[in-house]
């Protein structure tokens, strides 16, 4: 790519009030950046050319300056169950190709789109295969919405002209507080009923438990959160997610619940990935059902999805079923999540990517300050 493509400004992912300031420093009045944004979120058009409602200097003044550019795909996968899996090119932090993988997962009335955050992640997470790749960068929100506006783009409309992607999940490569900066601006795109429309309950964010950025999403965005968890103490959860030596249970408890209480939420729900012998015994459900007891929770359990390398195995059903009976039984909202794409390592925890240059050391080998763009 030649540098005067490189200099261009990249419109996806800016937000309304952004795109705005935008045209004004074009000349252009605030009507034409929500023109702008059917266009390119609605219709899904890259083309200034073809955005026909607009001016012809308009048009050919923002040709000039700004474009529409998503990731490229790298390779594209389909699984059995109608999973879909792009690996899209994401240019390293110091030029060398790295890469991220967005998925799609389609269910009846229903369909989600897990996309990355960043290039790989810092927080070492010991059962997560994208943990064990190690980190490289952020993603801007240009490569975050991209990853929607990709997606909605391969996927097509359905037969009767529904949506296709009707809900966004930030599960996917990386750890989305850590990158706030641009997760938020992509946020408010998702939302934005000039972007795509979707309602506050159809994205959720998904976190290891940066305390801080909790309180401050609390007061910035209201979307659906959901904590990994999957530990009911902090020793074993100092094993499995190491993030939690700087932010106990009872931190990242008080955070969640404080987010409820502003945001007016209906629950948060709490990841817990099942480890055979690990965090899947009937103590571990009852100690679990303590913590969240009196408050609006539910637990998603997730059957362990083996990558190589990993010493873990997954729990055995009647382990699972037990677990989830305790749990019920002493009125704790949960569900179990069925496994979806793990043929094409596109189930939960088997993200990886392409990280070749990790620029910074995992957190489980040193227990260093997460770098997080506030």
């Amino acid at each position: 790519m030649d540098s005067a493509a490189t200099a261009k400004v990249n419109l996806l992912g800016m937000p309304r009030a952004e795109l705005e300031g935008f045209v004004a420093g074009l000349g252009a009045q605030p009507f034409r950046a929500r023109q702008l944004m059917k266009w390119i979120y609605r219709r899904g058009e890259s083309d200034f050319a073809r955005m026909t409602d607009l001016a012809k200097d308009f048009r050919e003044r923002l040709a000039a300056v700004a474009e529409v550019r998503p990731l490229d795909i790298v390779t594209a996968q389909a699984s059995a169950d109608g999973t879909r899996k792009w690996l899209l090119r994401a240019p390293g932090a110091t030029g060398i190709e790295q890469a991220i993988e967005t998925v799609f997962i389609p269910e009846p009335g229903r369909g989600t789109l897990c996309i990355s955050s960043q290039v790989g992640c810092a927080l070492d997470c010991s059962f997560c295969s994208t943990a064990q790749q190690g980190f490289n960068r952020n993603l801007s929100a240009a490569e975050i919405v991209g990853q929607v506006w990709l997606a909605n783009r391969e996927l097509g409309m359905s037969p009767d002209g529904a949506r296709v992607i009707t809900n966004v999940v930030f599960m996917g490569m990386g750890e989305p507080l850590a990158n706030y900066r641009a997760v938020l601006p992509a946020i408010q795109v998702l939302l934005d009923d000039l972007g795509y429309d979707l309602s506050r309950r159809r994205v959720t964010l998904s976190t290891s438990g940066l305390v801080p950025q909790i309180h401050r999403l609390a007061e910035d965005c209201n979307v659906a959160l959901a904590v990994s968890l999957h530990a009911p103490n902090d020793a074993l959860r100092d094993e499995l997610v190491p993030i939690n030596r700087r932010h106990p249970i009872r931190d990242l408890l008080e955070a969640c619940w404080h987010y409820l209480e502003k945001q007016n939420g209906r629950n948060i729900t709490f990841e817990y990935v099942m480890l055979d012998g690990v965090n899947d015994r009937p103590e571990h459900a009852r100690e679990l059902a303590r913590l969240l007891a009196g408050h609006e929770a539910k637990v998603n359990l997730i059957p362990f999805n083996t990558f190589p390398g990993t010493r873990y195995r997954c729990s055995t059903p009647a382990a699972i079923e037990r677990f989830r009976e305790i749990l019920l039984g002493a009125g704790v909202m949960v569900t179990t999540r069925r496994t979806r794409g793990d043929d094409i390592d596109a189930a939960c925890g088997q993200l990886k990517g392409r990280v070749l240059d990790r620029t910074q050391v995992r957190l489980g080998q040193k227990l260093i300050s997460v770098s997080v763009q506030a």
